[in-house]
């Protein structure tokens, strides 16, 4: 198959319309989208991903008024939400009617919902009367891609087509979140929109699910992931610096350069010192990195608030782990 990268919204339309796939941007990453009413389409994605179907994936669509059909009830303390930050990087979780396929949700009663902030991506969401469904447009546990190349690099020869939106200009994936058996509000996985923001909205303390399994019930859920081929190890350099001081090592730190290691060893996630610049520029970074084929990758910590919560949640899923 011949992979084509291009800006035509039409050509996209006419893919998904075909039950074939489509890469679309999004403000966080680029998905790999499909019809998410078409089985068949959706078994494309976990085809080409190399994606597990016990992985569930999140539903795009141009409104919360376009996914009422498809949900059962959507609490008040959505609507707020939806109100403050959609379009934007945050999925919610909602009980699912019978339109959308157990595929898509791999089993669950429940379907993550997005609206995604890209102009692109609404304009083709507008020309279409179904919902994509869509992870990250990557092989399956690889590092998000966040430019229309990133995705070229993992799945050319495999899809037709790469809409091409620009540079991603969050950089890290959507803040998953849903009301449990409780009715609290709660969330799976860490992203775009910090816990802080949510619960400036919702007046409450948010509870943050420490749950990271082989075996998720909702996106975001992988307890490895993100991983480059590089085995990458988390810590402190004055610390970990030493236990890897016989090996080329590839250092990524938030905003300062350590005199311990070469320049051009060393990558820096923010010059400017904000959480946004990192955020943007974690993945793309992950993979400069993996392409200088070091021994290791150390990566620093970030402060463990606001965006850096969602930066080191990325960052601990992508180390090493010792077989």
């Amino acid at each position: 198959m011949i992979t084509e990268t291009g800006t035509d919204i039409s050509k996209a339309v006419s893919f998904l319309q075909g039950g074939e796939l489509v890469a679309i941007p999004t403000e966080t990453v680029y998905g790999l989208a499909a019809n998410a009413f078409n089985e068949d389409a959706v078994l494309k994605i976990y085809e080409a991903k190399q994606r597990p179907q016990f992985n569930p994936l999140i539903v795009h669509v141009a409104s919360l008024n376009k996914a009422a059909m498809y949900i059962k009830h959507i609490p008040a303390e959505a609507i707020k939400l939806a109100a403050a930050y959609c379009p934007g990087p945050l999925t919610m979780l909602f009980s699912k009617t019978e339109q959308i396929p157990d595929l898509v949700t791999a089993g669950s009663s429940r379907v993550a919902i997005r609206i995604p902030k890209h102009t692109v991506t609404l304009e083709l969401l507008e020309q279409l009367d179904f919902p994509l469904a869509a992870p990250s447009a990557n092989p399956s546990g690889y590092v998000s891609p966040t430019t229309a190349t990133h995705v070229y690099e993992g799945l050319h020869g495999k899809i037709p087509y790469i809409l091409d939106g620009g540079t991603c200009t969050v950089g890290v994936e959507s803040t998953i979140a849903g009301w449990n058996e409780e009715d609290e509000l709660e969330i799976y996985r860490l992203g775009g929109i910090s816990v802080e923001q949510l619960e400036d909205v919702t007046g409450k303390k948010i509870k943050i699910s420490k749950k990271m399994t082989e075996n998720p019930s909702t996106p975001g859920q992988l307890k490895s992931h993100y991983a480059t081929h590089t085995p990458l190890f988390m810590g402190h350099a004055g610390e970990v610096l030493r236990r890897f001081e016989d090996q080329k090592i590839i250092l990524i730190n938030f905003t300062e350069r350590n005199p311990d290691v070469p320049d051009e060893q060393q990558f820096i996630l923010s010059p400017t010192g904000t959480m946004e610049e990192a955020a943007k520029n974690l993945f793309r970074i992950l993979r400069e990195a993996d392409r200088l084929k070091a021994d290791v990758i150390l990566a620093e910590p970030l402060p463990n608030k606001g965006l850096g919560r969602a930066i080191n949640d990325r960052l601990e899923r992508a180390q090493f782990i010792m077989k």
